[in-house]
């Protein structure tokens, strides 16, 4: 199901004329109708007019994704600033088209952002850059800040936090370890105590989250 939603009769026509032969169609002239229609049907693609009626830049994006969080928000605009279109993808939308736009050329867009890319003009090619580095050293700072905190304990202990990250219980540890269960929590007690956590689950998101990859979003221009 796509939903398209613009105040426009012009603008709905020409859409559902380049997107028809990918699914069912439903038209939207107003927010009330786009907020309805999104909890009801719970569509893949939203292809939302910018200048649509009381729709108030991206916090109200924000909230139409909470209505429907699976939906694919694609943005057809007149010209906006470089600015607002990156805070509408920080927002969450996938994809963002210029109002002079061909049918041919929305309908590769809607295929694009449903195979699960971003479609995001070069020009903002280099916010997104900015924002994978921003991320990526920060993730790399948290990793080394894991990494100095699991360098404090020892190979024993190392062993046994990894096991609790990958889920296992205190049984399970001393039967693959062949020590007892007394000596699987006397080692759990001092991990706990040299990371300064309180259980597990916090010891298991540590361990974890010194091996979580960075997973790049694939981007359409």
């Amino acid at each position: 199901m796509i939903l398209l939603a613009s105040s426009s009769e012009e603008n709905l026509s020409l859409w559902e004329h380049a997107v028809n032969a990918r699914a069912p169609v439903l038209c939207s002239t107003n927010l009330d109708s786009v907020r309805q229609e999104l909890i009801r049907t719970k569509p893949q693609i939203l292809l939302l007019d910018y200048d649509l009626p009381q729709l108030d830049g991206p916090g109200d994006i924000s909230g139409l994704m909470r209505l429907s969080p699976e939906t694919k928000i694609i943005i057809w605009a007149s010209l906006i600033s470089d600015e607002v279109e990156w805070s509408l993808f920080g927002a969450g939308i996938r994809g963002c088209c210029r109002n002079d736009i061909e049918p041919e050329q929305l309908e590769i867009i809607v295929e694009s952002v449903l195979r699960g890319e971003l479609w995001l003009r070069r020009a903002l090619s280099w916010h997104l850059l900015n924002e994978l580095v921003v991320v990526t050293k920060e993730k790399n700072r948290m990793k080394q800040a894991i990494s100095d905190l699991l360098a404090n304990l020892t190979r024993r202990e190392c062993e046994i936090a990894t096991l609790v990250g990958n889920g296992d219980s205190n049984k399970q540890i001393a039967r693959r370890l062949d020590i007892t269960e007394r000596t699987v929590k006397a080692h759990l007690t001092e991990v706990f105590r040299k990371l300064d956590v309180g259980d597990r689950l916090k010891l298991a998101l540590i361990v974890k989250g010194s091996m979580t990859p960075l997973d790049p979003p694939r981007i359409a221009h």
